[in-house]
């Protein structure tokens, strides 16, 4: 197996690593956006979680396999972060989790409902293991992210749209949505865990959350 780095591209192959009880996948969709998907498996239950059915259901019907697909998590309300959504529901019966501000919109955008929305501190089973919700309003109104400890103490971090190597996600020039972002990803996620937790974005390579604190201040700063 390749040492997971967290560096596709699409049409490429998927990377993946373990993280005690779930194996991660993470595989890249679509060659315009390339947006992240990543698939939770739970080897004690053999359940598969997706976070965000970005696009190319082939794709990750593949990935998922035969297994159990009990839930898609879309993570905001963007129209390239569940493109695959209908497709994948369709073949699966898979339910749908959102966060509540953006439930609606995704609604409207895919023609899927969503089946359980979520707030900040909720639960999101991947087969035995749960990961907490994070709220992190500003990208868009429902942005979430789901964070993992696996029983070694690594933190497992899936961000969304909401915070890249490099800065928060972008807020179309609202500066009270930045302001709004740059204030929950500090209070929620920097203040809360450790330096190295390594997070996974909705596009792009990861990072950890050590390598990017020493520049909170200048994203601040520049308000982007």
């Amino acid at each position: 197996m390749v040492s997971y780095t967290g560096d596709v591209s699409p049409g490429g192959p998927p990377q993946t690593r373990k993280a005690g009880c779930v194996t991660i996948t993470k595989v890249a969709v679509d060659p315009d956006m390339s947006n992240n998907a990543y698939l939770l498996h739970c080897e004690e239950t053999d359940e598969v979680v997706l976070i965000d059915a970005a696009a190319d259901a082939p794709t990750l019907l593949t990935l998922i396999g035969d297994r159990p697909l009990t839930a898609v998590v879309t993570t905001h309300q963007h129209w390239d972060h569940h493109r695959a959504l209908a497709e994948v529901v369709a073949a699966t019966g898979a339910t749908v989790i959102a966060g509540a501000p953006d439930a609606a919109e995704i609604t409207s955008q895919t023609g899927v409902a969503v089946d359980r929305t979520v707030t900040h501190g909720d639960r999101v089973a991947a087969g035995t293991c749960d990961l907490t919700v994070i709220a992190l309003a500003g990208h868009t109104p429902g942005s979430i992210a789901l964070f993992w400890e696996d029983d070694t103490g690594q933190g497992h971090l899936f961000t969304g749209d909401s915070l890249f190597p490099g800065g928060v996600g972008n807020t179309f020039g609202d500066a009270a949505a930045f302001e709004s972002l740059i204030e929950d990803v500090s209070t929620k996620v920097f203040d809360v865990y450790g330096d190295d937790v390594w997070f996974y974005p909705g596009h792009g390579s990861d990072s950890t959350l050590g390598a990017e604190r020493p520049h909170l201040a200048e994203w601040r700063e520049r308000g982007w």
